[in-house]
């Protein structure tokens, strides 16, 4: 068994088993699937987020592996993910607490604990309204710098986060401006990148994972207005390169990201003529 609490969830859980505490914990549920729940809870005056995995069974694990997918079988890959983008100076969450028992991956128990993100929207969110209310260039383009600075941090450090949507974005904003976030105080943008359950950590990533990063990023800004321009400028950003030698030299990587993405549009227009679509959305640690 592995637990580490903070300081003040130690000495507030103390003498308890903490996967009990966690069981027991009351709050806002934000997601609760067969075998993970998200829930919003306070102590002490303060707000967190945990995210409680249960075992997902042989059978769940066999589907994914032949499926080509890795599976998720607890809170162990989102903390060793936070602490990998922390260590490479990307804003994420706060850990507040991990705990993990049992050996077998089928029924393994585990939780994580992050501090509640405090007045953030998601890009998802911010963009949305963009193709009828243009943002001002400067707070465009500081976004976009600051996506593709991330994008390329995480990527060329063997991190691929496998759900890497606008929603997974967080724009801080300060106190009582999240009702104006392109305001004046957002020349310099912060983002924090959430939702790292599906995160993998590798030495060196093979050319599918960066391509399943970018094509699910591209795929999630199709509808927020970007014109042609804007995209050879994210292009230039992630490559560092000057844009010429960038479309040269990634030709195939930019046919294959397109290729991707249609074919995740297509897959979701099928899905949403059957009533079966559920959009990407941050499921739990901003908001």
């Amino acid at each position: 068994m592995t637990v580490h609490l903070r300081e003040e969830l130690a000495a507030r859980w103390a003498g308890r088993d903490p996967f009990e505490v966690a069981e027991q914990l009351q709050g806002e549920i934000f997601r609760s699937v067969k075998n993970r729940r998200t829930l919003r809870f306070e102590a002490g005056g303060k707000h967190y987020f945990i995210k409680i995995h249960h075992g997902v069974g042989w059978a769940e694990i066999v589907k994914n592996l032949i499926s080509g997918r890795l599976p998720i079988v607890g809170a162990r890959q989102e903390w060793l993910a936070i602490r990998r983008l922390t260590e490479l100076g990307v804003p994420t969450m706060s850990i507040a607490g991990f705990g993990e028992r049992g050996w077998n991956p089928a029924r393994r128990e585990s939780f994580l604990i992050t501090d509640e993100l405090t007045d953030t929207i998601s890009l998802e969110t911010l963009c949305a309204n963009w193709p009828q209310q243009r943002p001002r260039f400067a707070f465009k383009y500081q976004l976009l710098k600051r996506v593709a600075w991330i994008s390329r941090r995480l990527h060329e450090n063997g991190v691929c986060h496998r759900d890497f949507y606008l929603c997974h974005f967080l724009l801080h904003c300060p106190p009582g401006t999240l009702a104006d976030p392109q305001g004046d105080a957002q020349s310099d943008p912060q983002l924090s990148v959430i939702d790292l359950h599906r995160a993998m950590i590798r030495d060196r990533l093979g050319r599918r994972w960066i391509e399943k990063d970018i094509a699910g990023l591209y795929f999630s800004s199709l509808q927020i207005g970007l014109t042609q321009t804007d995209l050879l400028r994210f292009v230039k950003l992630y490559t560092g390169q000057p844009l010429r030698e960038a479309l040269i030299t990634h030709a195939g990587f930019l046919r294959r990201i397109q290729a991707k993405a249609d074919r995740i549009w297509q897959r979701d227009q099928r899905k949403a003529s059957q009533g079966k679509l559920i959009t990407p959305q941050a499921d739990d640690e901003g908001r």
